[in-house]
């Protein structure tokens, strides 16, 4: 399956290992970025495993869920349609999720 990590969810794992650096965490940085490669590894191979999660907004209709192993506040957010994949975003699961997707 094509799996299209859009810019955004780019930011987000980024901004997450900055964030693992910056408190002196090299190695949990490090053990984050396999993780979620991982996670995003197996949701091409199995798309239909993560959780639905519904949304107001007709654009992010299909939207599903799927934690990082290891960091299970981490989510992935992703669609799916026909052969593809699509990574929205990687955020904590205590955000405003709903506010911050339908922007």
């Amino acid at each position: 399956m094509k799996t299209l990590v859009l810019p955004a969810a780019r930011a987000d794992i980024v901004r997450q290992v900055g964030y693992f650096i910056e408190i002196g965490q090299e190695h949990i940085a490090d053990r984050f970025l396999v993780a979620a490669r991982i996670a995003i590894e197996h949701l091409s191979h199995t798309p239909q495993a993560g959780a639905p999660r519904p949304m107001k907004s007709p654009r992010l209709a299909g939207l599903r869920t799927w934690p990082i192993e290891g960091f299970d506040d981490m989510k992935i957010y992703y669609l799916v349609a026909d052969d593809a994949l699509t990574v929205v975003r990687i955020l904590h699961g205590r955000r405003d999720i709903e506010r911050i997707l339908e922007r």
